[in-house]
């Protein structure tokens, strides 16, 4: 579909009105009950596979995270655990639920 000028262009609209319209229902989802900053995020994700402007929003917004996750000072060697401990628990559940 991309091989053709109007395919790339019928996809790139394609790609901006589903990524905007998750995007939107993200920023709904911020002000309403739910993962409203997952969705945003993952709007923003489709959105950046075509444009390079959502692609630099994504990196202002993983850079505010992780000034704002070193301000909580959360210790590396904790995150490090918590994630062996959680891939443990998922282990486990996977082994038990195929056993």
């Amino acid at each position: 579909m991309k091989k053709t000028p109007y395919g790339s262009l019928v996809w790139r609209v394609f790609i901006g009105v589903v990524g905007g319209l998750i995007t939107i229902i993200g920023t709904v989802f911020l002000f309403a009950p739910g993962p409203g900053m997952l969705v945003l995020l993952a709007g923003l994700g489709i959105l950046a596979t075509e444009f390079a402007w959502a692609s630099r929003a994504i990196l202002k917004t993983k850079s505010l995270a992780a000034s704002a996750a070193e301000k909580v000072g959360i210790p590396l060697w904790m995150k490090y655990l918590i994630a062996a401990v959680c891939t443990l628990i998922s282990l486990v559940l996977i082994g038990y639920h195929f056993a």
